[in-house]
């Protein structure tokens, strides 16, 4: 089986060592949201060009001329090397500003020179750096089997010599092969090499390249899902950094490390490292300095949905004197001003930006910044023409600009860069309904992603070609297609939460849609025919791997790899799995029913919209203490939407499990009415953020020992829970338990005794909230709020020293978030990043009274043999129902229990 191929990423210190025979480690930056990144694609469905918006290029889509992008041995820029014969440190110095130009192509045809002459001249050394370089730039171009043999082959001259200057062109050698290893999707090894590399480093007395070998070591481990040791390891760069003597190596260094941090979703700590990052610009006294980290800033805060605050850090960016920071600056403004739909500055902004580019070298960064600003263009005219706004470009314009970008990128024989460019053609012709001409431009830039190991260029083609094949009536071929697009994505997984600056992902907008409209394709019906169990198998995958990307883009981690565990493998026992998949158009319900037998399957014609306005209602009427006629009667309709059509096959079910999509997360399934009982009534219910995430075991002994922390007293601007020490009594009554409360309540405190104790269950009363951020998701402790990221590691850390995981997570007086549509999200996150196998929380904040109440009558039940977790908390729900003073769902529907229900 093939291995994942994973782009490499942003502020990688790549070492590139241009002096012969010395250690230089350059810092390779990745900066911004949009510095290069390709905006989503617009939909078929979406507002049409008129007929007469037809394109009309000279184009020749034979395949000749736009095919693969070949150049010609007359091309200037190989004629420009080939006139002459410099000396080799020459070609050395030639390649490195070709290479930092971003013209890789011309880079490896001199370095390859500059190798030959050394060899000639017997200078093992020198060739050796030679080598490394060159392996660099043809990891860019996807030459991978080149740049292994190349890599190697400076390794072996290596091993031949010794001395002290043989040590920094080692350490170049092992960062520029774990760089490789890492584009190849060998992670461990990625992070074995540059650990070689750090310790050369640091022997040969370079504390730069040491300190750029730990970053690259930090963002692979943050790959591979190894959240706590990434944390450290830039812990450990940030210290070192914030030491450093040197102001121009404080600032470039912390500037880096702010958008690793950014990209790792740590956004407190990136704005506290990119303000460390200015500081020492202002220190300098370098405005230039100052300028790149504004942009920085920028990015975060647009990253953080921040957009006057990345305004304001972009028009500060834009005063640079450097024209690439001032041309990056503006083409992010342009992005927001797009993004928010303010078309006016928008409008008087895009010819400038045109000519702009238009002036630039030619250079790779050059030609994505083109495809950039030409899908932020698409947009823009797309806005413009729906809200009748005044005329923006057209789409004859936007495909000239897309041609000539086309053009530079042969120019330059840069593969990559002619994949982006012909598929983003082939995207302007999508929207002409041009599709003939769209297919073949999309397909010839398949080919050639393909052929280059560019996955992440692959995915978008492939979504694109399925999308057009649809669009012609072709439905077999564009399932076809979008299966490639899923499997690629698949394979992608772990660097969609990491990845390249240059084709920044939206998820929302560029990820999430290919498993949807797969989904969609696979449960159509075709002629009259239902789908079938294979297509309803493969749509339950898909959605599955949808659950997972999700949390992975919740996290910006991969954390999920070594919890995911096959359906086919979970025993289910009783329990029917009902899936809610929501369309544009529709929503679609499979249910997995127990004792193997077949899929069922079914429809609810009611579009995504209708569905979030009726999610919105249900909860703000079953949140209020008294009952409304027309809360029931929503609750009836989720009834009959996702239970009714099920119910003969459900009577040997005694147990639901729902995988709940989108904001369908935030309705209380417990209050679903069929007219006569709630669903609670009839049914144990749980919840799963995705079934391969499960490991259904029952609970190991019934003798309840709980680790237990809460907060009474009004605390960091949160108000008073007055019945938590009556909450907290009654546990210690009915178990054997440790408290921790108010101020004996620390995040240092609780750390401590979940690492030394085995009690199975830990049961938080406190404050907390769940947001689709998972910096905004936490739990108040008496010392500090405790956010996704931190629990996590605190339960990470915490499980490595217990003989037993933790088998239950009750927070007992948490919320979702207010307006957020996304904000259970927040909950299914904390319970998979815990560790716990299950997770007992509220969707809003209730009567602490009730609370107590329903946890107490919980634990009850919970100490019974026979009762597994979903149907203790059943049951304490049926007891609160028959309390005259809690009767109403506000107090008992909010309770929901994630994860493994046994």
């Amino acid at each position: 089986m093939a291995k994942k191929r994973l782009r490499s990423l942003p502020a990688i210190w790549r070492f590139v060592g241009y002096a012969l025979c010395t250690a230089c480690c350059v810092l390779w930056l990745g900066i911004g949201v949009g510095n290069s990144a390709l905006r989503p694609l617009v939909q078929p469905e979406e507002q049409l060009p008129k007929p007469s918006d037809r394109l009309a290029l000279d184009l020749d889509l034979s395949g000749g001329d736009l095919s693969l992008g070949e150049s010609s041995l007359g091309d200037p820029l190989v004629g420009a090397i080939a006139k002459s014969a410099p000396a080799a440190e020459e070609l050395l110095q030639q390649g490195k500003a070709l290479y930092e130009s971003g013209q890789f192509t011309a880079a490896v045809m001199t370095w390859q020179q500059a190798v030959e002459l050394y060899q000639r001249q017997g200078a093992p050394l020198n060739q050796a750096i030679a080598l490394n370089h060159l392996t660099l730039a043809q990891q860019e171009l996807g030459e991978w089997e080149a740049a292994q043999q190349n890599i190697t082959q400076s390794l072996q001259l290596l091993a031949a010599t010794s001395g002290r200057d043989q040590l920094p062109i080692l350490a170049q050698a092992h960062n520029a092969q774990g760089s490789l290893l890492l584009a190849k999707g060998e992670l461990e090894n990625a992070i074995a090499s540059w650990q070689t590399a750090a310790t050369a480093y640091t022997q040969a007395g370079d504390e730069t390249g040491h300190i750029g070998s730990l970053i690259n070591q930090a963002q692979a481990q943050q790959m591979l899902g190894f959240n706590l040791q990434a944390r450290r390891t830039l812990a450990q760069v940030k210290a070192q950094l914030k030491q450093h003597p040197d102001p121009e190596l404080r600032a470039t260094g912390l500037r880096s490390l702010g958008n690793v941090l950014r990209l790792t979703g740590d956004f407190k700590e990136a704005e506290d490292t990119l303000a460390l990052s200015l500081e020492a610009a202002k220190t300098l006294a370098s405005p230039q300095a100052m300028r790149v980290t504004q942009l920085s800033l920028g990015n975060l805060a647009r990253t953080q949905q921040r957009y006057p605050e990345a305004l304001a850090f972009y028009q500060q960016a834009a005063q640079s004197t450097l024209l690439a920071t001032q041309l990056q600056a503006q083409l992010n403004q342009f992005g927001v001003w797009v993004d928010q739909k303010n078309w006016q500055p928008a409008q008087q902004l895009w010819p400038d930006l045109y000519n702009q580019l238009a002036t630039q070298p030619l250079s790779r960064t050059q030609i994505y910044s083109q495809v950039n600003f030409i899908q932020t263009l698409m947009k823009l005219h797309q806005g413009s023409q729906q809200e009748a706004q005044q005329a923006g470009p057209t789409l004859t314009k936007i495909a000239q600009i897309s041609a000539t970008a086309l053009q530079q990128a042969r120019q330059l024989q840069d593969q990559q860069a002619i994949a982006y460019t012909l598929g983003t053609l082939g995207s302007i012709y999508e929207q002409t309904q041009q599709w003939s001409e769209a297919q073949k431009l999309t397909e010839q830039a398949l080919v050639i992603a393909q052929r280059h190991n560019a996955p992440e260029i692959s995915y978008r083609w492939q979504w694109q070609l399925g999308r057009i094949l649809k669009a012609k009536g072709n439905i077999t071929d564009a399932r076809s297609a979008y299966q490639d697009a899923f499997k690629t994505l698949e394979y992608l997984r772990k660097d969609l939460v990491a990845t390249h600056s240059e084709a920044q992902f939206s998820f929302r907008e560029s990820v999430e849609p290919v498993y949807r409209q797969l989904v969609d394709l696979l449960l159509e019906d075709q002629a009259g025919f239902s789908p079938s169990q294979a297509n309803l198998k493969q749509a339950r995958e898909v959605i599955e791997a949808l659950q997972l990307t999700e949390l992975d883009d919740f996290f910006r981690s991969a954390c999920l790899d070594g919890q995911v565990v096959s359906i086919d493998q979970i025993d289910q026992g009783s329990a029917a799995i009902i899936y809610p998949i929501l369309l544009r158009d529709r929503m679609e319900v499979i249910v997995s029913l127990p004792q193997g037998k077949p899929i069922h399957h079914y429809t609810i014609p009611i579009g995504e919209k209708e569905i979030e306005a009726a999610v919105s209602n249900f909860r703000q009427l079953i949140e209020r203490p008294y009952t409304d006629p027309l809360g029931k009667a929503l609750g009836k309709t989720f009834y009959q939407w996702l239970i009714e059509p099920s119910l003969k096959s459900l009577q040997q079910a005694d147990t639901l499990v729902f995988v709940l999509d989108g904001p369908l997360r935030n309705i209380p399934i417990a209050a679903l009415y069929d007219g006569q009982k709630y669903l609670i009534e009839q049914y144990a219910l749980a919840l799963a953020p995705g079934m391969k995430l499960i490991k259904t075991q029952p609970l190991q002994g019934r003798k309840l020992e709980i680790i237990a922390a809460g907060v009474s007293e009004a605390r960091l601007g949160f108000p008073a829970l007055a019945n938590v020490p009556r909450e907290l009594a009654a546990i210690q009554s009915q178990s054997t338990s440790t408290v921790l409360l108010n101020q004996k309540f620390t995040k240092d405190a609780l750390e401590s005794q979940v690492r030394n104790s085995n009690f199975p269950i830990v049961h938080l009363a406190t404050h907390g909230q769940f947001s689709s951020n998972a910096e905004e998701t936490f739990v108040l402790a008496w010392d500090q709020p405790i956010n996704a990221y931190q629990l996590n590691d605190l339960l990470r850390r915490s499980e490595q020293a217990r003989q037993q995981p933790i088998e239950l997570l009750v927070l007992s007086a948490c919320q979702t978030a207010a307006g957020d549509q996304r904000a259970a999200l927040g909950l299914a996150g904390v319970s998979v990043q815990a560790g716990a196998r299950s997770t007992l929380a509220s969707l809003w904040q209730i009567d602490d009274e009730s609370s107590s109440a329903l946890i107490s009558h919980f634990y009850q039940h919970l100490a019974k043999q026979h009762l597994t977790k979903a149907q203790a908390l059943r049951q304490a729900q049926r007891d609160l129902m028959t309390h005259p003073d809690y009767r109403h769902p506000a107090h008992w529907a909010a309770f929901v229990l994630v994860g493994n229900w046994l």
